[in-house]
């Protein structure tokens, strides 16, 4: 939704100001809603003034510039912490992700899990058999086959 124009602004507030209409007629007449009516008329009486005021809109951030600070200085002394161990010692109160995508943000990494199993590099299971290679006996039982299905197979 585009931002309505002083000039509109102000003849909005005119016409209601002269005290001869409703807000819904006022709205109608300028098309726009009644919600715009009423908060202009709100907006005047609080604050004085019309003007749009898109840089107070929207959520506004936990995690500000002094948090970041500590935590690219938090994360140069302890670079294994995890984002549950950063969010206790700078005392946020903020979700798991909030912390991530700052961090992905400031191009920092992290630690991804408390702890974590070390790397086995051996094999867990036998090599495959090369083609041709025969398997071991009895390694099926008789009469069985590779299908998967659970009905008795027909003969």
């Amino acid at each position: 939704m585009a931002t309505i124009s002083m000039d509109l602004r102000q003849r909005i507030l005119k016409a209601y100001d002269r005290g001869d209409t409703t807000r819904e007629q006022v709205a109608r007449r300028f098309e726009v809603s009644v919600g715009m009516v009423k908060k202009l008329i709100q907006q005047r009486r609080h604050a004085g003034d019309i003007a749009p005021r898109h840089h107070r809109s929207g959520r506004k951030p936990i995690i500000v510039d002094s948090h970041r600070r500590e935590l690219r200085l938090l994360l140069v002394k302890q670079p294994d912490l995890t984002l549950e161990e950063i969010r206790t010692l700078l005392g946020l109160e903020c979700s798991i992700q909030a912390i991530h995508y700052v961090l992905v943000d400031m191009g920092l990494t992290y630690k991804k899990r408390r702890s974590a199993p070390p790397s086995n590099p051996d094999r867990t299971s036998p090599a495959p058999a090369g083609p041709g290679a025969r398997s071991r006996k009895g390694s099926f039982p008789p009469a069985s086959s590779f299908s998967t299905s659970r009905r008795p197979r027909r003969t």
